[in-house]
């Protein structure tokens, strides 16, 4: 539980980058297949968990350093 506490931004971060990397594919994917990121749901997902994750936890960063 120590884990999710301390995490909890960047776990979030995660779960609603994986959304949108998820939804990008879905609305705007690549569909002939020559896109590295995009032609694949999964490879999609993964990218903008990685984004989000690092997004949020820039910003949880940024936080901390103002308090």
């Amino acid at each position: 539980m120590e884990f999710i506490a301390k995490y909890k931004l960047t776990l979030i971060g995660v779960v609603v980058g994986t959304i949108g990397g998820f939804l990008y594919y879905y609305f705007l994917g690549c569909s002939s297949g020559t896109c590295a990121i995009t032609s694949n749901p999964i490879n999609s997902s993964l990218y903008g968990a990685v984004m989000g994750g690092l997004v949020f936890n820039m910003a949880k960063e940024q936080k901390a350093k103002k308090e």
